[in-house]
């Protein structure tokens, strides 16, 4: 109903207002910069402009001439050496089952953590400080110091608590009048 009623004065009237802003007097354009250019200057622009624009044939069949083809280099198969397998771990902790149909992961390269292992090592950092330090955190995990210093003062896991229902007596009711 508000959409009738916005159209019906959106469309009052609307030639008589079209005539009175048609026959307004149109707003005059700002005067131009007066530029003085010298004739001298004048054929000398001229003249460099018709010099960039003229046809250059020597440099033409030179460009003509010019052939460049290129290939990608080949990049050589990574192969799996000792090396590269020390530098993963086993995981320590994962979530039983498989959850949202994602692949379970294995092992996780050195010096970071699953999701889970953070939350279970940021866990129990806070349930035991002095047994789960910084340097044993860093020694089960093999994470850097620094890294690990940095995730137990920046990263909390979540408190949760469960707030026991009001029993009948405590709980305030509203009494008819």
């Amino acid at each position: 109903m508000g959409a009738r009623v916005a159209r019906l004065f959106r469309n009052f009237n609307l030639e008589n207002r079209v005539h009175r802003e048609i026959g307004k007097a149109k707003p005059e354009v700002a005067p131009r910069h007066l530029t003085h250019i010298d004739p001298v200057q004048s054929t000398e622009v001229t003249e460099i402009n018709d010099a960039i624009h003229k046809r250059n044939d020597p440099l033409l069949g030179l460009l003509k001439s010019v052939y460049v083809e290129s290939k990608d280099p080949t990049e050589a198969p990574k192969e799996i050496t000792e090396e590269n397998v020390e530098e993963r771990r086993p995981l320590k902790f994962s979530l039983p089952g498989d959850p949202y149909g994602i692949v379970e992961i294995t092992d996780v390269p050195k010096g970071k953590l699953s999701i889970v292992e953070a939350l279970k090592a940021l866990n129990n950092h806070k349930n035991a400080p002095q047994t789960w330090t910084l340097d044993k955190v860093a020694q089960e995990y093999s994470l850097d110091l620094r890294d690990t210093k940095a995730l137990l003062e920046h990263f909390i896991p979540f408190e949760v608590k469960i707030i026991p229902p009001k029993t009948k007596d405590d709980a305030k009711q509203i009494k008819d009048t």
